[in-house]
């Protein structure tokens, strides 16, 4: 499909150069041949003017030109303007066609991305609904089903349907932020505020899971959307507590520079290796056998939606992680 449509819009490219060429051409021809024939006139004057000098008041004889030469300069202005038009063809062709690719390249990029996202997003919407399909039919299989086992289902049923309700809200979110033109909703915003927001709407599940989180914050303001951030934070913050064991401990800390603050947050989990490194970030990647020992509950978009968060405030994340000793997410966001 983008090939037809590059060559497409090469050939318009050419078309458009090419008339213009070509007018251009046809222009200087006509000023090429006034210029013969006014050579021509020059001629005649002047030979004229030499005859009456020598010859006194007798008439000067009809000028003729000769043909020959007066045809041979037209072909030559008509062979190098020819040259010069298959040059052009030529050079514009190549330049079109490679700045056809040039301007259908994010075009291809956002379709190639868009194929990708449907499909790892039915990917994923497959499992619940295949877990809950194979609920049902077995229980319809079952020709004396009891009570006991109805509950049974309707506990599978709800799990499975709170993993869609889940993977559904993460999908809108991201394509929320995706869509968002943040810089003109931003204002100033106070960091310390915003980890303290994000502590405490976190801090149920990690007493739950019996781990501490600390804070060790010198506040610095950045120009953002405090919502967004507040997500970012809690996403990282959810990220750690998810791959910390029980009764470790979660560092909040902040540093600002000249430039920019660094919000950090380090973990002792059980790591990140470096192969899983580089597609951390990437939307339903989950790095389940470097990362987790059990089943850790997710799709992979936490990460993904907080890289798009970052992205938004002009800033981005880095991590850095070894296996079995934690990760350290710095999240780098420019000051006001």
């Amino acid at each position: 499909m983008f090939k037809n449509a590059r060559l497409k819009l090469t050939a318009w490219y050419l078309i458009i150069i090419m008339s213009v060429s070509l007018g251009l051409s046809v222009f200087l021809y006509k000023v090429q041949v006034r210029e013969i024939e006014r050579l021509e006139f020059a001629i005649r004057v002047r030979q004229e003017r030499q005859f009456e000098q020598f010859m006194g008041n007798r008439p000067p004889p009809p000028f003729v030109p000769d043909p020959d030469v007066l045809e041979d300069a037209r072909q030559r202005i008509i062979m190098l303007l020819a040259i010069v038009n298959g040059g052009i063809l030529i050079v514009a062709g190549g330049l079109g066609y490679f700045l056809a690719g040039r301007t259908l390249r994010p075009i291809q990029d956002m379709l190639d991305e868009q194929n990708r996202f449907i499909s790892d997003a039915s990917h994923e919407l497959k499992t619940p609904l295949t877990s809950l399909k194979s609920a049902f039919e077995v229980y319809l299989r079952n020709k004396k089903p009891t009570l006991s086992k109805a509950e049974t289902l309707v506990e599978e049923s709800l799990v499975e349907t709170n993993k869609l309700q889940q993977l559904a809200e993460s999908l809108l979110l991201l394509a929320q932020y995706k869509k968002m033109n943040g810089s003109s909703e931003f204002k100033g915003v106070e960091i310390e505020s915003v980890i303290s927001e994000s502590v405490k709407r976190i801090k149920a599940k990690a007493i739950r899971s019996n781990i501490k989180i600390k804070e060790r914050v010198n506040n610095f303001k950045v120009q953002g959307d405090r919502d967004r951030l507040v997500d970012l934070i809690i996403i990282l913050l959810d990220n750690a507590i998810k791959y910390s064991k029980k009764g470790d401990s979660i560092l909040v800390s902040t540093v600002a520079s000249e430039n920019n603050g660094q919000i950090k947050i380090k973990d002792k989990g059980v790591g990140i290796s470096g192969e899983d490194l580089p597609h951390i970030f990437d939307r339903f990647y989950r790095a389940d056998v470097s990362r987790s020992k059990t089943q850790i509950d997710g799709y992979g978009l936490g990460l993904a939606i907080a890289k798009e968060i970052a992205t938004q405030h002009q800033g981005k994340i880095e991590v850095e992680s070894e296996i079995d000793k934690g990760s350290i997410f710095t999240v780098t966001l420019p000051l006001t």
